[in-house]
């Protein structure tokens, strides 16, 4: 496991990527890392973030779309998504339409 080796190579991926987009199930260290990487690209093209987080327990997971906007992590241009609910419930409904 490399976990430093991990988060550079998403870095560099989304810094090089012509377009990216984020799709996180759920949210914690995951969505903090994907958000991350794109900020160093001036933000994602497009995010859709499910999970169950609320913003008034000060969670990265509750953190809404507009909070990932004001730090540059999803493009000011951008139509964001949050569904509040589970992933596991939801994400498999979605993708089956």
């Amino acid at each position: 496991i490399d976990i430093a080796g991990d988060i550079r190579r998403l870095n560099d991926i989304a810094q090089f990527a012509q377009q990216t987009g984020m799709l996180i199930l759920g949210g914690g260290v995951v969505k903090h890392h994907i958000c991350n990487a794109n900020l160093m690209r001036n933000g994602a093209d497009f995010s859709v973030f499910i999970n169950t987080g609320q913003e008034f327990d000060g969670s990265d997971s509750g953190a809404r779309p507009d909070e990932a906007i004001s730090w540059g992590k999803i493009k000011p241009d951008a139509t964001p998504v949050k569904v509040y609910g589970d992933a596991s419930l939801l994400f498999p409904l979605l993708v089956s339409q």
